[in-house]
């Protein structure tokens, strides 16, 4: 394995062990919250990222090499706020605060997946469905704010 793909296989990795344990997805507080209809299933979500994630790290094994270091730094950024939303949401109890990092991770995967792109067009398709999950991320986020408002 080259060390790039090692390097990024690894920051992402970090990246979901840390956002699931800031996961607690049977809490009760969790539990009492009104969520839409159109959320997907709790068994989805786990599917989806896992997928993400790999897509993530293939994308950035092969632009990172490309990229120099503001490619490095984007990336860094991305995967913080990536980490960063769970723990608003499921440990902070602010799905407010969760929305607005949501609204974030998605401009900062839009910009990511921009930047990526121009080094690689095959590396930038690659992130295309990790941007569009994080625009439903935000749209979902905002929702449950606005249901849960007191």
């Amino acid at each position: 394995m080259r060390p790039t793909t090692l390097a990024t296989s690894a920051a992402v990795a970090a990246t979901a062990l840390v956002g699931s344990a800031g996961t607690d997805v049977t809490s009760p507080w969790y539990r009492r919250l009104d969520k839409p209809r159109w959320q997907p299933p709790g068994a989805v979500f786990g599917g989806v990222w896992t997928a993400l994630y790999v897509l993530l790290a293939v994308a950035g094994s092969r632009a990172v090499p490309r990229g120099g270091r503001g490619y490095v730094r984007a990336y860094a950024a991305n995967l913080a706020l990536n980490a960063g939303w769970t723990w608003a949401f499921f440990r902070a109890h602010r799905p407010s605060l969760a929305t607005v990092e949501a609204a974030a991770l998605a401009v900062s995967t839009t910009d990511l997946a921009r930047r990526t792109a121009r080094l690689d067009p095959v590396a930038g398709r690659l992130l295309l469905p990790y941007a569009g999950w994080t625009a439903f991320a935000v749209a979902l986020s905002a929702e449950i704010t606005r249901r849960n408002a007191r």
